[in-house]
């Protein structure tokens, strides 16, 4: 699986920035987990923080139909079977955000982050609120994989990834690293600042993955790797 990040890996502190700000600088801040927990909640925002002792940072875990995104020092993370998670970044102003969403599309009336369309919509709109823009934003993509496998005439791991591939093709954001489909449950730690991706194949028998895909199986996970700036730990 490869080792733990170093700490000559992890983001450094950097000077105070305005958090939620529509003119976000480009520096960030230190935030306690306090004054995190304090914040009003968005609908739809996830609220579960925590202190992370492996990357020594503040830490938010998106759950699924969840997102958030920050321009601080902290980790937003989120665990994956057949659900899609999109983390969106603006280097020009250092804001970054995930989604974390279980199928494509729900009906008209159900407005759900469960559902990609409007997960996608609702994290591109908090990134614009956050200063960041659409032609200077960049994806990456986690997730959709095979995790039930007796489910094979609609995978849905499959559908998730075709849409958000479509989606962010349609909206001009271009995808600059993946680590999707095939078997494997993941779990993602993304750096909204800096925008580095860490990501990690689970087995299939972790409770978060059961959870969301309801069962798992036995098969043994296939220990690949991925393109582009992933990092594997």
């Amino acid at each position: 699986m490869g080792e733990l990040a170093r700490p000559s890996e992890r983001p450094t502190a950097a000077p105070p920035a305005t958090y939620g700000s529509d003119a976000a600088s480009p520096v960030a801040r230190e935030s306690s987990l306090l004054e995190l927990k304090r914040r009003p909640k968005r609908p739809g925002q996830a609220d579960f923080f925590f202190f992370d002792h492996h990357f020594q940072h503040n830490a938010v875990k998106v759950l699924p139909g969840e997102y958030f995104v920050a321009n601080e020092n902290m980790i937003i993370m989120t665990v994956l079977g057949s659900c899609i998670a999109a983390c969106l970044w603006d280097s020009r102003v250092r804001v970054g955000g995930m989604n974390h969403f279980m199928l494509p599309e729900g009906d008209s009336v159900d407005l759900s982050g469960r559902y990609g369309s409007y997960a996608m919509e609702l994290l591109i709109n908090e990134m614009i609120k956050h200063g960041a823009k659409r032609e200077t934003m960049q994806a990456k993509i986690f997730g959709g994989a095979q995790v039930m496998h007796h489910f094979t005439t609609m995978n849905v791991g499959e559908r998730n990834t075709e849409f958000v591939v479509n989606y962010l093709r349609t909206e001009r954001i271009p995808i600059v690293s993946e680590d999707v489909l095939d078997i494997h449950p993941r779990k993602v730690v993304f750096f909204p600042v800096t925008g580095k991706v860490m990501v990690k194949r689970l087995a299939h028998a972790h409770p978060d993955v059961l959870a969301q895909d309801k069962r798992g199986n036995a098969v043994t996970v296939a220990q690949t790797t991925a393109g582009g700036s992933v990092d594997l730990f």
